[in-house]
């Protein structure tokens, strides 16, 4: 039997001048995860927090901290994550020459290990570490800003991983684009937690998270 999705807003698209407020916010609002992108400005075009903003964030909400890791090399980083109080710790391939020592170390540190996928990027790859993962994030635009529109022909490759999947204990993750117009076909294709950024925060009104995440969910649940 299908599990039901879970939302995890990312706070990329928060209002960092109240980031504290704004993550109790949507844990107060029904929030089932809390997705944090980091980025370096080298592994995608933008920089946004390190290690330090997680520990900040930590004690704020008991909800799952989902660490989206768009930086490269990876490897150096994560024990700085993990200890900072992340959940669950997903790297790309394309950020570290041994991708399944990479995933071996995060869950030697007691973390859920994700894989995350480009666009652009085959899943063929996810058939080397299928053992060693708890999570794969299918990207769903190019990884770098916030507020693009959802790529559709990824809504093919997320049904192909999650017919890799089968009947494994592993989560499939979307992000980028996802909203309360789309979360159905992607939920339809296998998805299982979507990430929403612009769609959950937008205009920074916190009156409205609560009906934004609520949207998503029945969106998703309605496919």
């Amino acid at each position: 039997m299908a599990r039901p999705v879970l939302i995890a807003p990312s706070v990329l698209a928060a209002d960092f001048t109240r980031l504290g407020e704004e993550v109790r916010t949507i844990d107060a609002a029904g929030a089932d995860w809390v997705h944090l992108d980091v980025m370096d400005g080298h592994f995608v075009p933008n920089i946004s927090f390190g290690p330090r903003v997680v520990e900040a964030i930590r004690p704020l909400t008991g909800k799952v901290l989902d660490v989206h890791l768009m930086i490269a090399p990876a490897d150096p980083y994560i024990e700085a994550f993990a200890s900072a109080g992340a959940d669950v710790i997903t790297v790309h391939p394309e950020a570290g020459p041994h991708l399944q020592r990479t995933l071996a170390f995060i869950r030697k540190l007691g973390k859920k290990a994700g894989v995350a996928l480009n666009p652009a990027t085959p899943e063929d790859v996810l058939s080397y570490v299928l053992d060693d993962i708890d999570l794969v994030l299918a990207m769903s635009v190019n990884p770098g800003f916030g507020g693009q529109s959802f790529i559709p022909s990824v809504l093919g490759k997320i049904a192909r991983i999650r017919a890799l999947i089968g009947d494994r204990d592993i989560r499939l993750e979307v992000d980028g684009g996802v909203s309360a117009a789309n979360a159905g076909e992607i939920a339809a294709a296998g998805a299982d937690v979507l990430v929403a950024g612009s769609a959950v925060f937008a205009n920074n009104d916190p009156a409205s998270y609560a009906g934004n995440i609520a949207a998503i969910r029945k969106a998703a649940a309605g496919h």
